[in-house]
């Protein structure tokens, strides 16, 4: 296996294939890098070199026991594109992973990068507050933390079988590989890691990170996502970053990636190649 060690000692597991400009992919919670496997592909057939690492605790990575908050995810990010010299880089991001993305662009720079795509991203904050009253109330995470430390098994089956693909929506076929799939990567990944992830997706502001990107963002997100909701997400992002470009999906769930992989695929390189 291909892993780095981070400055606080941590090994990241990595993949790195093929060669061309590099698409640097940052998965959702609480999977792993396997989640880009559509994309992956797809972008390595269109020649470029494709490289999407399993976060600290998710797959692959070591299970630690601290570290599971957006800096740290950022910096993993940094030691990643770093240790492979990477530049000229687009960084795509899908949900987590596209808070990921949006930290690690404001915290280490942009000479690296050249483009950012966040597909149903957290950005710029989930949790409802006084200050983001459309937001999900905090109780809701507060109980998946519940659900995650206490019955991790069944929860993530839940999930994917229900809104994280929309598979819960009338006339939709669930497709029980895509939802065995998912539980697979998540049950792969460390428990706390998971829990505490659940504070940083959700209570991250990462309104002022938003606002310092000036390369081309698209911003890429299903108006029936059930997971990270639309009017609180993209469009406040889109219209947050300077050169951002809002793209709406009518329909499309949160794991939007997996289950409409090809018009997303088509959409994120013709805006690449425009």
């Amino acid at each position: 296996m291909s892993t780095i060690t981070t400055n606080d000692g941590v090994e990241i597991y990595y993949k790195d294939w093929g060669s061309g400009q590099p698409m640097v992919f940052s998965h959702g919670w609480p999977l792993s890098s396997d989640d880009w496997d559509a994309q992956v592909m797809f972008f390595l057939n269109e020649g470029y070199r494709v490289v999407a690492h399993d976060r600290r605790g998710h797959g692959r990575s070591e299970q630690v026991f601290d570290g599971h908050d957006m800096d740290h995810y950022a910096d993993d990010l940094a030691a990643v594109v770093n240790h492979l010299d990477l530049r000229d880089c687009v960084h795509v991001g899908h949900s987590t992973g596209g808070g990921e993305v949006v930290h690690y662009l404001a915290r280490h720079g942009q000479d690296r990068a050249s483009h950012a795509v966040l597909i149903d991203a957290v950005p710029p904050i989930m949790v409802q507050s006084d200050a983001n009253p459309e937001g999900t109330p905090k109780s809701v995470f507060d109980d998946f933390q519940v659900q995650n430390s206490t019955r991790r098994s069944e929860f993530y089956r839940e999930i994917a079988a229900g809104p994280f693909y929309g598979f819960n929506r009338e006339g939709r076929e669930p497709s029980e590989a895509i939802i065995e799939n998912w539980w697979r990567q998540g049950m792969m990944g460390g428990i706390k890691a998971h829990v505490d992830g659940i504070v940083a997706f959700s209570q991250t502001d990462f309104t002022e990170d938003l606002k310092q990107i000036t390369i081309p963002v698209l911003v890429m997100h299903g108006d029936d996502d059930q997971i990270v909701p639309y009017a609180d997400s993209g469009p406040k992002s889109a219209e947050l970053l300077p050169n951002g470009t809002l793209k709406t999906y009518p329909g499309f769930p949160h794991g939007c990636p997996t289950t409409e992989h090809a018009t997303i695929n088509a959409d994120l390189l013709a805006w690449l190649k425009s």
